[in-house]
């Protein structure tokens, strides 16, 4: 075998093997808890709906930990309207 032919295999196998050490890397940081996973639902505050009344003023119901809040917004001032159990 021609020695182009061979560095070309050795750089394709070596490439291959830090590739495949880079997904074992990411499963075990993820098995470990040390990376999260896109989308996962950890966040504190969300924006769960809105609802248009009119062309100002919205509903807005946001979530912060296990409750939810509802906002009016979009008058002259944003008004908590009360948390929801």
């Amino acid at each position: 075998m021609p020695s182009s032919v061979l560095s070309m295999l050795t750089a394709g196998g070596a490439l291959a093997l830090v590739l495949a050490l880079i997904c074992v890397a990411q499963r075990g940081a993820r098995w470990a808890g040390v990376a999260r996973r896109p989308g996962a639902s950890t966040r504190l505050l969300a924006l769960d709906e809105t609802l248009a009344l009119d062309t100002r003023r919205r509903l807005v119901l946001v979530r912060c930990g296990e409750r939810q809040c509802l906002l009016l917004t979009g008058g002259t001032q944003d008004v908590l309207l009360g948390w929801l159990p």
